[in-house]
């Protein structure tokens, strides 16, 4: 009889978020080891929600991703600090982290960040709206 112990569900969500962010800015396992002095196979492990992250070690991966530690935490399974949300937007969230770990959304993101002016932006972004509408017909 096997006893394999299960990953923490938010342990697993928190690994989920930092190869989100990592994968968004386009950097590689290897890297993220390397500017936090361990191996990329225990960025992998973390990622997999199979090693935890110590404190530390959280805020200076968040610091490296260069996003708040909060953002890690943001849907954890079990989070109470969301509690002013619907039910609804539970499954439209989870498309979108979904949508953005796709390699599609990767390569889109990647993309867009890189239009530096603000207009383009926008201009992107109606385009998309008016393209959708016209699937929706």
């Amino acid at each position: 009889m096997e006893n394999k112990k299960k990953p923490n569900p938010t342990d697993v969500h928190v690994g989920s978020r930092i190869r989100l962010r990592r994968n968004m800015l386009g950097m590689s396992q290897e890297k993220l080891g390397e500017m936090l002095g361990i191996t990329f196979q225990q960025i992998q492990k973390y990622e997999k929600g199979t090693n935890r992250v110590g404190a530390s070690r959280l805020q200076a991966i968040a610091e490296i991703l260069q996003v708040p530690v909060s953002f890690l935490f943001e849907d954890a399974p079990g989070a109470e600090s969301s509690g002013n949300r619907g039910f609804a937007e539970a499954p439209a969230s989870s498309f979108a982290i979904e949508f953005c770990t796709s390699t599609e959304g990767l390569q889109l993101n990647r993309a867009f960040v890189k239009i530096g002016d603000l207009k383009v932006r926008r201009k992107v972004i109606e385009l998309v709206k008016a393209l959708a509408a016209v699937d929706d017909d």
